[in-house]
């Protein structure tokens, strides 16, 4: 606890209160979530102090000094941990939102020098969906009540949770963080509350919905008895709000149970919901709003999967696809 008060100490004074308004301004007007903000918090503490080491001013950078900073990162010759790309990324991404902010408040006397420095190249890391098979044998697997207390119960909130997850494309976080008035029956939709309190409705299918029917009537009231009154509507066996660690059990059980070897996670269910639906058919814009990205390049990284997908099949079936045919 002692070494981030050590580094802010090191962040001089007028550094220190521009970096207070970024952090208002992303808290205020751009309404991100608290975790996010002290993220942003801890990279930028690094490079004030970096800096400050260097008696170098923020709002006089220029991109020369930007892509050595990056460098520094990389290598920890700032005396901090060097970052893997990916992490550098992330850092270099608060770097450039500072400068953005100071640029756009007419502080900055070299603009934006940010916009001049590339990213570090990052590994393609795409998504590992499930096939339609693999999701219905681990909902099926969900369902299946366990032995104990309220076991009939659980299968059913199981199930439930599940079909939210693969249903309607939820984070894990949305989904636990259902109340029960976010879902509107009559409408067949639900209210998801995404990352820095994004709201966006989202559409429920058929078997979405049967299943929290089934739970709303036959699971949640025995496990609701246990508590004291919440609007959540996965509950734990105390009757409070399933965390999302006990969710993330409830989707490592079912796992297990289905016989699935390939590590699956609610985030799995996810990437499958894009890619399915893209598989169907549906336009990459309309995923990203269903999925709530802000950028539809997020999503994009569905579609390289559907291409994958494609080339494959034409590898293995048009007969001038191969060499040697």
């Amino acid at each position: 606890m002692n070494q981030p008060q050590e580094a802010s100490s090191q962040v001089r004074p007028t550094d220190r209160r521009i970096l207070d308004q970024f952090l208002a301004h992303l808290r205020v007007e751009r309404g991100l979530a608290t975790n996010t903000v002290a993220a942003y918090h801890r990279d930028l503490t690094r490079y004030l102090c970096y800096l400050a080491s260097h008696d170098l001013d923020p709002a006089a950078i220029d991109p020369g000094q930007i892509s050595e900073y990056l460098q520094v990162l990389r290598t920890g010759a700032d005396g901090r941990s060097a970052l893997a790309a990916a992490s550098a990324a992330r850092s270099l991404a608060a770097v450039r939102g500072l400068h953005a902010f100071l640029d756009a408040e007419r502080v900055s006397t070299t603009g934006d020098p940010t916009r001049l420095v590339p990213s570090p190249s990052l590994p393609s890391r795409l998504p590992h969906p499930l096939s339609v098979p693999d999701v219905t044998a681990l909902i099926d697997a969900a369902s299946a009540p366990g032995t104990g207390p309220l076991s009939i119960e659980r299968a059913l909130r199981d199930r439930a949770l599940l079909e939210v997850l693969y249903g309607l494309g939820a984070r894990i976080s949305e989904a636990t963080g259902l109340d029960l008035d976010d879902i509107d029956h009559d409408d067949r939709s639900v209210l998801l509350r995404g990352k820095g309190d994004k709201h966006r409705r989202v559409p429920a299918g058929t078997y979405a919905l049967d299943a929290l029917d089934a739970y709303l009537t036959r699971g949640r009231p025995a496990l609701a008895a246990k508590g004291v009154g919440t609007p959540a509507v996965f509950l734990g066996s105390r009757g409070t709000r399933l965390t999302r660690q006990a969710a993330w059990d409830v989707v490592r059980r079912a796992a297990g149970t289905a016989g699935l070897e390939e590590h699956v996670t609610p985030h799995t269910l996810r990437h499958s919901y894009a890619t399915h639906l893209l598989h169907g058919g549906a336009d990459v814009r309309a995923v990203q709003e269903l999925l709530g990205h802000a950028s539809v390049t997020t999503t994009q990284l569905y579609t390289q999967v559907t291409v994958d997908s494609l080339r494959e099949a034409h590898a293995g079936a048009h007969p001038r696809a191969r060499r040697g045919a």
